[in-house]
Formats: C-alpha cells, sequence, structure tokens
C-alpha cells in the first residue's frame, strides 16, 4: 500500500529477465525425446534413427545452460546479493529436488515389487492359474527369471503357434544372473565393490564438510578430492559389471523383465552417481582455484552433498532388492 515503510523488512533480490529457464526446458524435452527413442531403436537396430544424436545434443544443450545458470548465481552471491531468505528459498528448493528424485525411484522400485510379487507369479499360474493355461502353458516363476514366458512356450514361433503374439520382439533369459553369488564367491562380486566404495565416499563428504564447517580448506578440498575419485571408480566398477552382464552372462534389456528392470534401475542410479560426482567435482574446482566456501556461507557445496548421500541411500535399497534379496 503506499505509504507504507518497508523499515525492518529484508531486501529480496529479484533477478533481472532470462531466457535460461527456456533453454532447460529445451535440453530436457532434447533429452527425453532421444532416450525414449534411443531405447525403442535398441529393439529394431536395422531401421535408421537419429535418437542418438539428439539425446548427446540435448544433455551438451542443457549442461551448457546449468553452467551459465550457476555461474550467474555464484556471481550474485558472492555481490552480496542474496539475502538470507533467498538463501533459504534455495535450500527448499533442493529438498523438493531431491524429493522428487525419491518419487523417481520409488515408482521403479514398485514396479520390481509389482512384477515379482503379482505379475511374475500370476504369469506362472498363481490363483485361479488361466493366464498360465491360455498364454504360457509350462512357465514356471522364480526370481531372478532366467526363462522367459516366451521361451517356455517355444519362442516366437511357439507363440504363433499357440494362437497368440503377446508382443513383436525375442526376450531370452540371460546365462547367469547378477544376485548374490555364495559366500566363496563374495569377493568378486562386483556389487560389493561397489557398494563398500559409495559407502565409503558418503563418509569421506562427511569429513570434507566438517572441515568445511571448522574453515579447514586444505581438509576440505583432500577429502572431497577422494570423493570425486571415489565417484570415478564406482563409475568405472558398474563398467565393468555391465561389461560382464552383456558380453559373459547373456543379460540385456532384451533379456525379459529381469534384464529390464536390472538395467532401468542400475543405469539410473549409475546416471545419478555421474550427475553427483560432476556436483561435487565443480565445488572442489571451485573451491582449490577460486577460494569459494567458508563456515558461513557453502550451500554449493552443501546441496551437493545431501545429492550424494542420497544417491549412497537410494544404491543400498538397490543392492537390498535387485542384488540380494
Amino acid at each position: 500500500m503506499a505509504g507504507q515503510s518497508n523499515t525492518g523488512h529484508e531486501t529480496y533480490y529479484v533477478p533481472e529477465s532470462s531466457s535460461l529457464a527456456i533453454r532447460a526446458t529445451i535440453g530436457l524435452v532434447m533429452i527425453v525425446w532421444g532416450a525414449s527413442h534411443y531405447i525403442d531403436h535398441l529393439s529394431k537396430p536395422e531401421e535408421p534413427s537419429n535418437a542418438g544424436f539428439i539425446l548427446v545434443a540435448g544433455l551438451v544443450w542443457f549442461a551448457i545452460t546449468l553452467f551459465s545458470w550457476f555461474a550467474t548465481t555464484i556471481r550474485e552471491n558472492i555481490q552480496g546479493m542474496n539475502s538470507a531468505q533467498l538463501k533459504h528459498s534455495y535450500v527448499i528448493g533442493m529438498q523438493w529436488f531431491i524429493f522428487s528424485e525419491v518419487m523417481f525411484f520409488a515408482a521403479f522400485f514398485g514396479a520390481l515389487w509389482y512384477i515379482r510379487n503379482l505379475a511374475g507369479p500370476w504369469l506362472a499360474g498363481a490363483g485361479a492359474g488361466d493366464m498360465n493355461t491360455l498364454l504360457w502353458p509350462g512357465f514356471e516363476y522364480s526370481w531372478p527369471l532366467m526363462e522367459t514366458p516366451q521361451q517356455a512356450v517355444g519362442g516366437v514361433s511357439g507363440q504363433m503357434a499357440a494362437g497368440h503374439l503377446a508382443n513383436n520382439g525375442a526376450f531370452s533369459g540371460p546365462e547367469h544372473h547378477l544376485s548374490f553369488p555364495g559366500w566363496s564367491n563374495m569377493l568378486h562380486w562386483l556389487p560389493l565393490w561397489n557398494t563398500i566404495v559409495l559407502l565409503t565416499s558418503s563418509f569421506t563428504c562427511h569429513v570434507a564438510h566438517v572441515g568445511l564447517k571448522e574453515n579447514n580448506r586444505k581438509k576440505f578440498n583432500l577429502w572431497l578430492g577422494i570423493t570425486v575419485g571415489l565417484g570415478l571408480i564406482f563409475v568405472v566398477l558398474q563398467y565393468m559389471e555391465y561389461h560382464e552382464a552383456l558380453v559373459e552372462y547373456g543379460l540385456s534389456l532384451s533379456s525379459g523383465v529381469y534384464g529390464t528392470t536390472f538395467f532401468m534401475l542400475t543405469g539410473f542410479h549409475g546416471f545419478h552417481v555421474i550427475m553427483g560426482t560432476v556436483m561435487l567435482l565443480v565445488q572442489f574446482l571451485r573451491s582449490t582455484t577460486k577460494g569459494h566456501f567458508n563456515s558461513e556461507d557453502q550451500f554449493g557445496f552443501e546441496a551437493s552433498s545431501w545429492y550424494w548421500h542420497f544417491v549412497d541411500v537410494v544404491w543400498v535399497f538397490l543392492f537390498l532388492f535387485v542384488y540380494i534379496l
């Protein structure tokens, strides 16, 4: 209302108009379109597709946009434009972002639960048993699913001979699974080492945070650098696991629902690990080259560390429900 005074109220900085949000949206649309069509192209490799190019272009576009956006935000903070209220809004925004990621993974874990406890047993004749008799006679359910229902009836030709075609692709179960191999082979089991590496990185990230709160930059840089290194090691180990699964075990996205759920869950988690590693690497470079962060102003690192701990927690659930149980 005119005539009122703002004395005693905090000044809230309102940034100038920007196209960054629109540019980020364009990048995300390219990523989603490219990724979905690339996955679809995997079942039809003989058909030409530019989905891979669009996916990579979207990732590059989005990364450049984020770099510009974050650089602007950092510059405004260093210039003292960010009030306590604005900084609090950043915290809330990051919390909502992590919550959205929780819901994202909850959907995939929910799908895994549904398949293992409802859809799989139903197809094998649980309940009334009509599904098994009509569609997949002879199919027996067990997890991990080493024989697909299609294989149980003799492949695509068996489906057609029975007078039905439930899908338009060939799906063959893997030769071997990646679940717990037994105590005697545990030390050669890559998921175990992935778990050790990722949980250790969560500890080193916490130690780095303690160092920053103590204004001990040397300690902060050392342990944050170790955390970034452990993140890279995890990515390398997961690459080795994927190579083992695809080349040695015959496990792929076309290996029925076991292959699909395995690669969707571990693949999306691996992508999040890469994102988290990049985020922490950026904070490491900001600290070592620009001297950013202190015990009072450290949101960039704190937000990245929260995300990293979230990624670690997701892996614990993934390790239990995908590899152990």
